[in-house]
């Protein structure tokens, strides 16, 4: 009832403070992270104010699971920017969803706002909210060695310490102020981000999974020279979660594609592949997606990785 009641946040609307193990009817409502979590009722919010840096860029990471809503979202937002999330779809049955949304601070104090603008006859109905985190990203600029940013997926979103299935870049995430820097989502559906701690990763500590099929595209605009070959090379491979089936990503560059094939045994490992492309234009769209969909026993959705990304002009043939 009272709007500063949980400490550091301000509630707005019909907000109520869910204790691990609660039952709605049949359902048993799951807290990802300790022992309590918020959920948000129609047209309610909760904030809070955050000391940042002006002009930097950062990552925000928090866990929003679906309850008896059947569509729903949440608008997350540090002025002016803001960002509608669809989370009606559980990407996975073990742990909940974590979520990912990015901004550049344009003062030194923001007000962080996640919004339920659901409307829903029984208030009741609205998404889980915990594990709120955040952190500064530091953009990867070009370099001579690659035409792309963030090739190997390094630099991105908070893993929370008890996260151990990955954090998801929600759809229509533009390149501005994206998560995951240098990279967009082009898609109905988010892709997974995932770590070396909790996953096997082709290179480095960082990947990203293809969990939805060809609803999951991860995307990037380089610049080329029209008319000038260039060689796009890329890691296929499972994160060594279980996934196991027979994959397929699908590469396109300009007029070029590729679809690399992986025969998964959901134990780890990955082939390199590649894509040669004549370009057409001055700036060239590199999407990846996954050809098919593919969900564990456990009923998680979940798919190829793709790593270790580049992109570079050949000299001749």
């Amino acid at each position: 009832m009272n709007r500063f009641a949980i400490p550091q946040w301000e509630v707005v609307g019909f907000v109520e403070y869910i204790e691990s193990g609660h039952k709605q009817g049949d359902m048993l409502l799951v807290v990802p992270e300790g022992s309590y979590a918020i959920r948000l009722g129609n047209e309610a919010s909760i904030k809070q104010k955050l000391k940042v840096q002006k002009g930097m860029y950062y990552s925000i990471t928090f866990s929003a699971s679906r309850t008896c809503a059947q569509d729903e979202r949440l608008n997350v937002s540090v002025t002016p920017d803001f960002g509608i999330l669809p989370v009606q779809t559980a990407y996975s049955s073990t742990c909940g969803d974590y979520y990912a949304w990015g901004f550049e601070a344009l003062f030194d104090e923001v007000t962080l706002v996640i919004h339920n603008p659901g409307v829903e006859e029984d208030p009741a109905c609205g998404p889980l909210i915990d594990a709120v985190a955040i952190r500064t990203l530091y953009p990867p600029h070009l370099t001579k060695e690659n035409l792309l940013k963030n090739r190997d997926f390094e630099e991105g979103p908070y893993f929370l310490p008890k996260t151990t299935c990955g954090v998801l870049i929600p759809p229509n995430i533009e390149d501005d102020h994206s998560p995951l820097p240098g990279w967009m989502v082009e898609s109905l559906k988010a892709v997974k981000y995932i770590d070396s701690e909790h996953f096997v990763v082709p290179h480095g500590k960082r990947a990203v999974e293809l969990v939805a099929g060809k609803e999951s595209a991860l995307a990037q605009v380089a610049r080329t020279t029209a008319g000038k070959v260039y060689a796009l090379t890329f890691s296929v491979g499972d994160a060594g979660n279980g996934c196991e089936g027979s994959m397929v990503v699908e590469a396109f560059a300009a007029r070029g594609t590729v679809k690399v094939p992986y025969e998964s045994k959901g134990l780890g490992g990955y082939k390199r592949a590649v894509l040669q492309f004549t370009a057409i234009a001055n700036r060239t769209r590199v999407v990846f997606l996954s050809t098919f969909y593919h969900t564990k026993n456990d009923g998680s959705l979940c798919g190829p990785v793709v790593d270790d990304v580049s992109l570079l002009s050949v000299r001749g043939h």
